[in-house]
């Protein structure tokens, strides 16, 4: 065999040799194909699983909600229960605050008598002072506008002194707990001309 011969045998072999390499490179339509659909399944699973994770967040979200939710319910009836226990005797006690201004409101005469309104006068601030200390407040609205969501009128007075829906007299003063009422002040209204001749017309 001659040189020349030699030369394209090997350069025959080298070609071969390339191209098995090439085609062992290349993948087939098959393997492209499976590879893709592997992909396809992994982008879902990840989707799924992001999904998944969403909604555990959500829950979790919400459940810390509802968790703050009954807490702060918790200790805003806990609060309350502790500033509102002294209402139910908040209100027997004040027909005893009645009774000694209602004794107050007597004349004294002589140097007794005297001595007694002093001794009730003194009883009833004390007592004034200790409501106070408990936030337990007076509502005394005379010279006021008439509030009917703290004075309960009990009457409707026309007055040339007054202005026309100020409250000319208080009947009965009125209590709050908290800022809570427990009582209204009961009292009488000053009426305008006005609305006398509203009524009238």
């Amino acid at each position: 065999m001659s040189e020349k011969d030699t030369n394209t045998a090997d350069e025959s072999l080298q070609e071969e040799q390339q191209a098995s390499q090439t085609e062992t490179l290349e993948p087939s339509d098959d393997q492209a194909s499976s590879f893709e659909q592997q992909v396809e399944s992994l982008k879902e699973q990840l989707e799924a699983a992001q999904k998944q994770s969403d909604d555990h967040k959500d829950t979790a979200l919400r459940a810390k909600a509802e968790a703050d939710n009954i807490r702060r319910r918790a200790e805003r009836e806990v609060s309350n229960a502790s500033k509102f226990a002294l209402e139910r005797f908040a209100k027997e006690i004040l027909a005893v605050v009645d009774s000694l201004e209602k004794a107050l409101e007597q004349p004294a005469e002589g140097d007794e008598q005297k001595a007694m309104y002093e001794g009730i006068e003194l009883t009833y601030k004390l007592l004034l002072d200790t409501l106070t200390k408990f936030s337990i407040e007076q509502i005394s609205p005379l010279g006021e506008s008439f509030d009917p969501e703290l004075h309960e009128a009990m009457v409707m007075q026309e007055s040339d002194e007054h202005e026309p829906n100020s409250v000319m007299m208080v009947v009965q003063k009125g209590y709050q707990l908290h800022g809570r009422l427990i009582r209204p002040a009961r009292v009488i209204v000053a009426k305008g001309k006005a609305n006398q001749i509203d009524e009238t017309a």
